[in-house]
């Protein structure tokens, strides 16, 4: 049979997103195979500045090594990125080269220009990273060292994070003692999307009942229910926000997954999406401000570009949502693309006010194009 017509609206959004799917593949991505490597540490640079030169190292952090672990596994089968297989497989090395903790377990935070371990802290965000990323890089090379790595880093997570109420620690000393930090939303929703990456690749009874334990939580510890938002902080914590961003990712990690749509994470942030939509996004211009109060009004209206993405991303999943789908793609391509890469930053006036670009942003470029094609396809 052939293909059913698509509507005029979706054809048009698919031009637009083929433009800047382009502008991703022939201007972005080969600024982390040019410019951007490190070929003697064989690591990425941590940010390049508008003129693609690097910005002078001070460290090199595991998590960028993992985010574009993510970013050039992603591309293994793919042709416009031939180099793939090789520059996913230094990266993985240099991962366990450079960050792994041979005496502790686990893997250091950062280390110097030299390669000497820098900041030794284990943070749950990396680690949610290195799982994250292993398990994309295992599904397509299926190399036993690869998943290896991934199961030692899920065992590390729950032996050494756990906080024995369902959540886990944010950051532990290099030998896993504490450090009094408590449990942070944002390393939490990135230990979620790593369970989910993992369930995707193989079953996994102990990610899948971990996955589980930790939604039930978040909806105990860090949904503000009168206010229907997700915290950044537990519940009782002072000086608490809740971020646009981190709404919009949390909805759209849940929507996409048919084992935890339906839960009662769920419909909280279904809720919080209403209220981030209504309450951080500026429907004018499109623009996603960066942090709001507990109790809605806005807090740092800083745009970032991570964050456009992420509400582009969800609104794939949103029933009838194809005008504010066009209306974010546009404001995505035209307010932080550029012919030689993207802003970083804008202030709440809509001025850069960064303008370097960190290793770490295609991740999130990538992911929100990936949630794009599958809406295009389906």
């Amino acid at each position: 049979m052939p293909d059913a017509p698509v509507p005029a609206a979706k054809s048009e959004l698919s031009a637009v997103f083929s433009t800047v799917q382009q502008h991703f593949m022939e201007v972005i991505v080969p600024l982390w195979l040019g410019p951007g490597w490190n070929a003697e540490m064989a690591l990425p640079f941590e940010a390049l500045d508008a003129e693609h030169r690097p910005l002078p190292a001070q460290r090199y952090r595991a998590m960028a090594c993992a985010r574009q672990l993510f970013l050039f596994s992603s591309f293994i089968g793919n042709p416009q990125v031939p180099d793939a297989p090789v520059r996913a497989a230094a990266l993985f090395r240099s991962l366990q080269r450079h960050f792994h903790d041979a005496e502790n377990g686990g893997w250091f935070y950062s280390i110097d220009p030299q390669g000497a371990p820098l900041d030794r802290r284990k943070d749950l965000y990396t680690h949610a990273f290195i799982i994250f990323a292993c398990a994309h890089y295992w599904a397509k090379v299926r190399e036993p060292l690869v998943e290896s790595v991934l199961n030692a880093a899920l065992h590390v997570v729950a032996k050494q994070f756990s906080d024995g109420d369902g959540l886990y620690e944010a950051v532990l000393a290099e030998d896993w003692s504490s450090l009094g930090a408590g449990p942070l939303q944002n390393p939490l929703m990135h230990l979620a999307e790593a369970f989910l990456a993992t369930l995707e690749v193989r079953e996994d009874r102990d990610t899948l009942s971990a996955l589980d334990t930790l939604a039930d939580a978040m909806q105990r510890r860090f949904v503000d229910i009168e206010h229907g938002v997700m915290l950044e902080k537990p519940l009782n914590a002072v000086d608490n926000w809740s971020e646009p961003g981190h709404q919009f990712e949390w909805f759209y990690l849940l929507e996409s997954s048919e084992h935890l749509r339906g839960t009662p994470l769920h419909r909280s942030l279904t809720t919080a999406f209403a209220h981030a939509e209504q309450q951080g996004v500026d429907p004018a211009t499109g623009a996603v401000a960066a942090m709001l109060e507990v109790q809605g009004s806005v807090k740092d209206g800083t745009q970032r570009i991570w964050a456009q993405a992420e509400y582009l991303r969800a609104l794939t999943l949103r029933q009838g949502s194809e005008a504010l789908l066009a209306r974010q793609l546009k404001a995505l391509q035209h307010r932080f693309l550029h012919s030689s890469g993207w802003n970083e930053c804008l202030d709440s006036e809509g001025r850069i006010s960064r303008s370097d670009m960190p290793s770490t942003t295609p991740y999130h470029l990538a992911t929100c194009y990936i949630g794009l094609a599958e809406y295009f396809q389906a």
